[in-house]
């Protein structure tokens, strides 16, 4: 029997060839699936399928079936093309372990999984068939951290593993998030910072880092309540975590961003806090110091006054104006025309000159 089928390619009913349970595609995308079922319907299946022969007990008699070890998206497009047939090499003898084995390479050579249903076929091999993680990279022509590694993904959650596997976010920016895997809020944080604003590689894993680090207050240490509320009232009023490390002497704030449009929001809600220029604020309060200044100093004015009246003595009596006489003129008429007719006589009088 196996000598008969062994490297032989046989057309088989599309309806006798059942799925492979073993089959690690989760995934088929219905693009790519309708451009191969164009392409079979013009050119025909290239590369034959591969089955293994599987008979049953019915109560009509023995049936025979097809089950599918490598091939199922060439099935998929040979059957939206209409095809009756398909080509399959038979395989003969192989137990599960060996059919997991051949749909997993079968789907690796040609590259047909993804990330998540990589690790999902890995964690069989290892869970249900007892390989090591260097047995698996043996068969696949991988190394065992590439295994390990590769597996660790089935640790995060099931948005950030459905993400993955339709390309919200790529396999490169699940080394970022499980590096945050003892942090669930921080890394669906960065989760959701990957899926809307599109970062990079490299953003992603920088942020992680910082996050990672960040954790630098010490957890035998109480926290001070006040710190706490200056922290949540920074945290509303910019959007972001705000962290502040008190010192021996003063201390520093860090405020959290992850983009640089983040930052540019950030300092544009600063300026909006900030009342004025810092330069104008402070030319203000120098100039309400001087007039300050100046409005507690004495003028000159009041130097002087209070000058005469430290110099006039307080027991010296004033008399009342209404009270000193005036002097009297006593002279007669002759005497007063006398006098004025020697004042004219004087070149030197007063009265003699004009201006």
């Amino acid at each position: 029997m196996q000598g008969r089928y062994e490297n032989s390619i046989f057309f088989i009913d599309v309806d006798k060839v059942v799925p492979n349970p073993y089959q690690p595609r989760r995934e088929f995308e219905e693009g790519p699936l309708r451009d191969l079922s164009d392409s079979i319907r013009q050119y025909g299946v290239l590369q034959p399928l591969t089955v293994s022969r599987i008979e049953k007990e019915t109560p009509d008699g023995i049936k025979t079936e097809y089950e599918l070890i490598a091939g199922e998206r060439r099935l998929r497009a040979s059957k939206l093309a209409g095809l009756s047939q398909v080509p399959c090499v038979i395989r003969v003898g192989d137990d599960n372990r060996t059919k997991l084995e051949l749909a997993i390479i079968e789907n690796l050579q040609r590259e047909d999984l993804n990330a998540v249903e990589r690790a999902r076929a890995f964690h069989r091999l290892a869970d249900e068939f007892k390989f090591t993680h260097a047995d698996i990279g043996k068969k696949v022509g991988k190394s065992r951290e590439y295994v390990s590694n590769t597996m660790r993904l089935l640790s995060m959650p099931q948005e950030i593993l459905d993400a993955l596997s339709q390309g919200k976010i790529t396999e490169g920016h699940t080394r970022p998030l499980m590096m945050l895997s003892e942090r669930p809020e921080e890394q669906m944080v960065l989760f959701k910072e990957i899926v809307y604003k599109k970062i990079t590689v490299r953003e992603a894993e920088r942020i992680s880092r910082r996050i990672a680090v960040d954790r630098a207050r010490k957890k035998e240490l109480l926290p001070d309540p006040e710190i706490l509320d200056l922290e949540d009232v920074l945290h509303e009023a910019l959007g972001t975590r705000v962290h502040i490390q008190k010192k021996e002497f003063g201390g520093t704030i860090s405020i959290d961003f992850f983009t640089p449009e983040d930052l540019q929001e950030i300092a544009e809600l600063l300026k909006q806090k900030m009342a004025g220029n810092p330069n104008e604020r402070i030319d203000e309060y120098i100039q309400s110091q001087k007039e300050e200044n100046l409005s507690e100093s004495p003028t000159v004015e009041s130097l002087v006054s209070e000058a005469i009246r430290e110099e006039i003595p307080e027991n010296i009596p004033v008399e009342n104006p209404e009270n000193i006489d005036a002097p009297v003129d006593d002279r007669t008429e002759e005497q007063k025309k006398d006098d004025e007719k020697k004042e004219d006589e004087d070149l030197y009088n007063i009265k003699n000159f004009s201006l």
